[in-house]
């Protein structure tokens, strides 16, 4: 592979798993908003409206901002009716076709989040709830998990195909 293909995959790679690495802790500060709705419900009686839309906002930043450490980490769930008894070649070959179709996915995905986020910020959008919270920061959020993870699903695709020519990317 050419060595700006390596350079590619190798700062990619980097970056997801640093982001995956910082991200992953967000299970506490999504831990730490849903106790603090169950105990200020319960002990002083006293419901928190803004809890439930923010720990649905973190959670979709946790599994959006961690979705293409998950795929670098093959942490990805994956059905297996053929795949396990194949060569790694065969299987590095069956990964660069799913790898395109993950990438050609995400690019749509990617486009409409631009879209939705632009509407956000234009038009000042606003979550119809009680709370009325801005929908602008969660979507540019969203908007960089799914750059991320296109990003990550291109470096995928070409680390599949070097595996399926027999060579490595590492």
């Amino acid at each position: 592979m050419p060595p700006a293909i390596k350079a590619y995959v190798r700062i990619v790679e980097a970056v997801n798993r640093t982001v995956g690495q910082v991200v992953m802790w967000g299970i506490f500060l999504l831990m730490g908003i849903l106790l603090y709705s169950s105990v200020s419900r319960t002990l002083f009686d006293v419901p928190i409206n803004w809890a439930v839309e923010m720990a649905q906002f973190s959670m979709a930043a946790y599994y959006l901002l961690g979705g293409a450490f998950s795929m670098q980490e093959d942490a990805h769930v994956r059905m297996d009716l053929l795949y396990g008894r194949w060569s790694q070649k065969r299987q590095a070959f069956a990964d660069s076709i799913t790898a395109f179709f993950i990438v050609f996915y995400l690019a749509f995905l990617l486009y409409g989040g631009f879209s939705s986020t632009q509407y956000a910020i234009a038009y000042d959008q606003k979550h119809y709830s009680a709370w009325a919270p801005p929908l602008a920061p969660i979507k540019i959020i969203m908007t960089i998990g799914i750059a991320l993870m296109l990003l990550q699903a291109i470096a995928l695709f070409f680390k599949d195909l070097a595996r399926a020519r027999g060579q490595s990317l590492s």
